[in-house]
């Protein structure tokens, strides 16, 4: 049976508010249900990243919870989704999620993902790393979650930020078989010729 069209995107507080954004408004064109949950300090970096309101985040997502709520749905394996994406995934949430303390609904809804075997993709962003960054890294992919740090791609060329956000956002739409058209895909031809 084909898990339903709803995807949870989790928002922590790092760098690259952006990716949350243009994930929320490439799953709505692609009529797939989003739940959105906002950590507190994904709030404070949003403040210094965007003039964009917490409000107008809301309004992107089908449904949005509390980080604190950890009765809500996404925290049960019961209730069916795709999977789940933290973008941008801070290192205390990357913390949290490899150790499965459940503390927060970003961390017990990640949970709940990995136990069901469900899809997992965090986009872990934070530079320079020390030990127990790569350790919290290699244990969640032990786990069967997807680190994918939102390294921008040059080869396609992008003149903007916002180009590499939005190739970043449809290479994480991809681990979920969720076709995005994108520019600057890799073509099976020779480079130059």
């Amino acid at each position: 049976m084909a898990a339903p069209k709803r995807v949870i995107v989790g928002v922590t507080g790092a760098s690259g508010f952006d990716y949350a954004v243009c994930l929320l408004k490439m799953l709505r064109e692609h009529e797939i249900e989003t739940h959105l949950v906002v950590s507190r300090a994904a709030i404070t970096a949003m403040a210094h990243e965007t003039d964009m309101t917490f409000g107008q985040m809301k309004a992107l997502a089908d449904h949005c919870h509390d980080n604190r709520d950890i009765a809500a749905p996404i925290a049960s394996g019961s209730f069916r989704t795709m999977g789940m994406i933290v973008a941008p995934c801070s290192a205390k949430s990357l913390a949290e999620i490899a150790m499965g303390t459940g503390g927060t609904l970003v961390a017990r809804a990640a949970d709940v993902v990995l136990k069901e075997r469900r899809r997992l993709v965090v986009l872990f962003r934070e530079t320079p790393l020390h030990l127990g960054h790569c350790h919290n890294m290699l244990r969640l992919t032990e786990m069967g979650g997807i680190v994918m740090p939102p390294v921008p791609a040059f080869y396609p060329r992008p003149k903007s930020i916002d180009e590499m956000v939005t190739y970043t956002a449809a290479r994480t739409l991809d681990l979920f078989d969720i076709e995005v058209e994108i520019e600057g895909r890799w073509k099976d031809q020779q480079v130059g010729k």
